[in-house]
């Protein structure tokens, strides 16, 4: 497990953090469709929390779509970078996620997120905060709409709708199994929305979230279990 250190010169307030925010936005890349859907290799990325003992950990897990195994995997822990403020979620995650990933024996291909790009207050959530650092093509793919509205997709597994801010369609709520609660994708970086949600469908066949998600939330709870075990 790789140990991370806070950044230096890493944002401390609100305010910070949102300037950092507006000064990356204009870095996002929208006009890439990106990696076709169902081929090669995808990573998903998460984080766990034990606020007690002030550690954060990430998990980066790489699937090979075509059978959704895993490649490889790698974990990071750190200290916790910045409180919890609701639309600053990037600067808990980013310095712990990012050693996760460099911290992976092969090349990560898109990154699934268990959070929001574009679906976001600014416009620049943790998979377009992370896709603009890295360079690589993110997806954001979350459980709930946030602050935005969106009319309930049809039943069957496939049917989406647009995820709104007033006119603005900033993602889609997609359905992953029939009649199931729809999870709700956004573009992150170099991905296109229709590939993003084709992606996200590629991974999701037998559960309501991808198995990017899924993987990588057992393996960074397990990691935080081993780490917090070490801190009594």
């Amino acid at each position: 497990m790789t140990s991370v250190r806070i950044p230096e010169g890493w944002p401390t307030t609100e305010e910070a953090a949102r300037a950092v925010q507006d000064r990356l936005r204009g870095r996002v890349v929208l006009d890439e469709p990106g990696p076709p859907p169902g081929t090669g290799r995808v990573t998903g990325v998460d984080v766990a929390y034990d606020d007690e003992r002030d550690l954060v950990v990430a998990a980066a897990v790489v699937l090979d779509v075509a059978s959704l195994e895993a490649v490889a995997e790698a974990t990071a822990v750190g200290r916790i970078s910045f409180p919890y403020v609701p639309g600053l979620l990037a600067f808990r995650e980013i310095p712990t996620v990012l050693a996760a990933l460099e911290a992976l024996p092969c090349p990560p291909g898109p990154v699934v997120c268990d959070g929001y790009g574009l679906a976001h207050p600014r416009r620049f959530g943790l998979a377009s905060h992370l896709g603009v650092l890295t360079g690589l093509p993110t997806i954001g793919v979350a459980k709930n709409p946030f602050t935005f509205t969106f009319t309930a997709p049809a039943t069957p597994r496939g049917s989406t709708a647009p995820l709104l801010a007033g006119a603005e369609e900033v993602g889609r709520a997609l359905r992953t199994r029939d009649s199931v609660k729809p999870v709700f994708v956004s573009v992150g970086h170099r991905v296109g929305l229709a590939n993003a949600c084709a992606h996200t469908l590629a991974l999701t066949p037998a559960h309501r979230l991808p198995e990017t998600t899924r993987r990588a939330d057992a393996l960074c709870r397990r990691a935080l279990w081993e780490a917090a075990g070490t801190e009594a």
